[in-house]
This record gives structure tokens, C-alpha cells and sequence, in this order.
């Protein structure tokens, strides 16, 4: 006759056995979870360099950081001038991956000789003001005043957008502006004002809002005469073509576009 405890631990015995089998038939069974394609990255990796306008120091060095930071194993390098300087630059073959001009002006420079893939794309615009030191020393108001005898008025060089679309006011306005300097890139400009080395500068409005009180910006209506349009493209020969385009993409894009409408850049 069997006990009630040796009947007890023969049930209990045979129930483990039984949750061990089913256990390990769902565990042999079973279909493998699918990999969560967030978890995946976006597959992009390497490195690029990014040949921008001086006007897009601040943006392009935050859209950048962001591109990194969403992008691990991505790096961006960055290097900023006058864009005819980088046209000249690229053209003599340095080792640029994207070229985001100030002018559509210099981008066709590049697209004449098939030096850029496929269309450049419009990306930001901007406009010309007026900076002036801290306190406007030489009063000046309007931009016939940066023609005034005695004022000592800093611009770009022709060739750069900023140089370009001040040639351009100056025709529309009639007023001839004979400056004491022509820099090579606005930033250039910039620092002339702002290191008191000129009663005037033409920058951009985005470089007066960056650059917060090292020098006060003045607005004068004429400025709606130029208004330069920024495109930006991919280099034909680029060696990680596909993270160029996913650069280009993303300056494009809506962290792009945001970061800079931010710092005042109108839509193209």
C-alpha cells in the first residue's frame, strides 16, 4: 500500500517533469524576436569634411554635433572662409565631401565643371545690415551714411557673397561706398567692427546676432535689393558619397531648418 506522502512527492515529481518539457518545447519552438530597427542605427558610418561659407560658422558646428550625436561612428569636419575661396579650393582638389555656399553664384562655379553631384539644394537666405561698434560712435543710420566723408566703412571683397551683394546695393542705390578695407569673408568684416578697427561693416543679419554685444546691428530697408540665397551639395568625388548625401539631407531637413531659423536665416 502506498502512502499518502510517497503519492504526494510522486505527483509533484511528475508535474515538474511535465513544466520541464513544455518549457523546453516552447523554448525550441519559439520564433527569435525580430531586432529593433531603432536600436539598428542608420548605418552610416566614416568620416566627411564640410566646406561651408564663414557666414554658417555657429549653425553648421551645432548641425554637425547633432548629425554626430544621431549618427554614432560618423564624424564631421568642418572648414569655413569666403565660399570663392573655397571654390578655388575644391577646384585645386582639397578634399572636400560637401560645399554649402553663401551665393548661388560660386555653387555654379562647380556645377559649370561637374564638380558637384547631381542638383545643389537651396537650403537658407540672408541679408545684408549694417554693424557698428558698441554705441555707434560715428552715427551712423542708413546706408548712405557708410558713404559719408569720414567714415571709415569695412566690406567684403567682390567676389564673396557678402562683397557681391553689396556691389549690388550700391548699383540699386546709387550711392558709392569707398571702403577703408575689402575682406575675404564677412566674418572678417565682422571682426573689424568689433575689434574697433572701423566705424561700419556690411555683414550678414545672422553675423550681428551671433555675435551679441560686441557690435550693434542697424537694418536699412535697401538690403531687400540682395538677398542671397544659400544652396548646398554633395562633391562629385567625394569617398563616402553616401554620407554626404545624408549630410546634405539633413541640413535639409527639419533639425536643420530649425537650427537655422534660429539663428535668423530666412527660408531660400
Amino acid at each position: 500500500m502506498i502512502s499518502r506522502t510517497t503519492l504526494t512527492r510522486a505527483l509533484r515529481a511528475t508535474a515538474a517533469a511535465a513544466l520541464l518539457v513544455a518549457l523546453t518545447s516552447c523554448a525550441s519552438t519559439s520564433t527569435p524576436a525580430e531586432p529593433d530597427p531603432a536600436a539598428s542605427g542608420t548605418g552610416l558610418s566614416g568620416d566627411i569634411t564640410v566646406f561651408a561659407a564663414a557666414s554658417l560658422t555657429a549653425t553648421f558646428t551645432e548641425i554637425a554635433a547633432q548629425f554626430e550625436e544621431e549618427n554614432p561612428g560618423t564624424s564631421v569636419e568642418l572648414s569655413f572662409a569666403g565660399s570663392s575661396d573655397l571654390v578655388t579650393q575644391i577646384t585645386e582638389g582639397a578634399p572636400a565631401d560637401v560645399f554649402a555656399s553663401a551665393d548661388t553664384t560660386n555653387m555654379t562655379k562647380l556645377t559649370d565643371v561637374d564638380l558637384i553631384a547631381g542638383s545643389p539644394v537651396d537650403f537658407a537666405s540672408n541679408t545684408l545690415t549694417i554693424a557698428v561698434p558698441p554705441g555707434n560712435p560715428a552715427n551712423i543710420g542708413s546706408f548712405a551714411d557708410l558713404a559719408r566723408e569720414g567714415v571709415s566703412t569695412v566690406i567684403c571683397a567682390p567676389q564673396v557673397p557678402c562683397g557681391a551683394a553689396t556691389a549690388t546695393t550700391e548699383e540699386a542705390t546709387g550711392i558709392d561706398i569707398s571702403p577703408v578695407s575689402e575682406e575675404s569673408s564677412v566674418t572678417d568684416v565682422l571682426g573689424k567692427i568689433s575689434s574697433g578697427q572701423g566705424d561700419a561693416g556690411l555683414v550678414y543679419v545672422t553675423d550681428v546676432a551671433g555675435a551679441g554685444d560686441t557690435v550693434e546691428g542697424i537694418t536699412f530697408a535697401e538690403s531687400s535689393e540682395a538677398v542671397n540665397i544659400y544652396p548646398i551639395g554633395a562633391v562629385a568625388d567625394s569617398a563616402n558619397a553616401e554620407l554626404a548625401q545624408a549630410f546634405v539631407d539633413y541640413v535639409t531637413g527639419v533639425v536643420g531648418q530649425r537650427v537655422l531659423a534660429a539663428a535668423g536665416f530666412g527660408t531660400p
